[in-house]
């Protein structure tokens, strides 16, 4: 039995409440171990994740080079085709030469001025969501804040109207499309990811057709006027930027405030993006993300042939004492090198990375600005899952 059979259990609830101990091990092991549960390898050393990521001879996909039955695999579910239609079309999960187009073509769009034009929209609603909730006196920090910012800041970005009703549903259909993203979802997470990857679609190909008519200013009607992408990756690249885009900074924002109250400690105002970066390096939102293996590949001396899928684990090279030193494990707010693999790296680095990091700082900013006395009204209870690390709620009192 591989030393990863033995410490990792990404089923288990105690596991997915704290994984660290359990990476430490793996790290010290070695570096790579064959997982015969979830038939994965997995990469636990922050300079293997990196190098991998960067690595051509893995992708997110293997359909760019291979047939199912060549690369050894059973093709998807027929049910499940929406699903995968949706997916299958967005930078995510794309490879070759298809990924180079698409996002050569979504920044076009999706521009640094794009994201600084968002910045005083993002302070607006930060403040509005923290002053609400300090109002009340309190109560679910990731209902009242962590979610509703970033999902108006993307639909204000695609431009979807206050007056649509679907503007309620992006954050329901986003969490159900991302239940597909953990291990061995089950078929009723299936049936949900397919039935939003079914409406979330409808409801963007309609708002596709009303943009074409009449073009506003916003990220829908720029993709449109992008010359060489196709009504299916607009609507795939609309919602990957919801899922990616919000995700990240729902699970940033409520780890990192049970993380700050947990250890009693704020971060200085004047210093809040080094911060922020901490605080992302520290708990990482999105603990692991695969890979395929398109051709043999040798770590540590182990050959992991074609076929095979590896584990990368972020949670743990975020922890590597190898490239974060003795201190680690130890949270520091004020840690100056911090290359973090959070947002990923290579062709596949997150293209929202800049608007997260925007909509963290201006959340962080009015917490400590109208909520100084911020504390835990109840111990949070974890998601279940262990690939999107969340909690259930995150009640506060201030």
């Amino acid at each position: 039995m591989d030393a990863a059979e033995a410490v990792y259990d990404p089923f288990s609830p105690e596991f997915a409440a704290d994984p660290y101990p359990a990476y430490a091990a793996l790290r010290a092991a070695g570096r790579a171990h064959w997982h015969g549960p979830t038939r994965q390898w997995l990469i636990p050393h922050h300079a293997d994740v990196s190098a991998l990521l960067r690595d051509r001879r893995l992708g997110r996909t293997y359909t760019h080079r291979f047939t199912h039955e060549e690369f050894g695999r059973e093709a998807p579910d027929p049910a499940h085709e929406p699903f995968h239609t949706l997916n299958d079309h967005g930078l995510l999960d794309l490879e070759g030469a298809d990924h180079s187009r698409i996002r050569r073509l979504v920044s076009k769009a999706f521009t640094p001025r794009t994201v600084e034009d968002l910045a005083p929209t993002v302070r607006r609603l930060a403040a509005d969501l923290v002053g609400a909730l300090v109002a009340a006196g309190g109560g679910d920090l990731q209902a009242a804040v962590a979610e509703p910012l970033p999902v108006a800041v993307i639909a204000e970005m695609l431009g979807v109207p206050e007056t649509d009703e679907e503007r309620g549903r992006l954050r329901p259909w986003s969490a159900a499309i991302c239940g597909m993203f953990e291990l061995n979802p089950s078929e009723e997470t299936a049936r949900r990811a397919v039935e939003a990857s079914v409406e979330f679609s409808d409801y963007l190909r309609e708002l596709i057709a009303r943009r074409r008519k009449q073009p506003g200013d916003d990220l829908i009607s720029s993709l449109i006027a992008v010359e060489g992408l196709t009504e299916q990756e607009t609507v795939s690249t609309c919602v990957l930027l919801l899922n990616a885009g919000h995700e990240a900074t729902v699970n940033t924002t409520v780890n990192g405030w049970r993380t700050l109250l947990e250890h009693d400690v704020r971060p200085d105002p004047e210093k809040l993006s080094t911060a922020v970066e901490e605080l992302l390096r520290y708990d990482t939102p999105l603990q692991m993300f695969e890979r395929w293996v398109l051709d043999d590949i040798e770590i540590g001396g182990r050959v992991i042939p074609r076929g095979s899928e590896v584990a990368l684990l972020f949670g743990s090279a975020n922890r590597d004492p190898a490239r974060f030193g003795p201190t680690a494990d130890t949270l520091d707010l004020t840690r100056a090198d911090n290359p973090h693999l959070t947002f990923g790296a290579g062709i596949h680095y997150c293209l929202g990375a800049p608007l997260a990091r925007l909509e963290l700082t201006a959340v962080f900013a009015e917490l400590l600005r109208q909520a100084p006395d911020l504390r835990l009204a109840a111990e949070p209870v974890r998601k279940p899952g262990y690939v999107i690390r969340g909690f259930e709620e995150l009640l506060v009192e201030v």
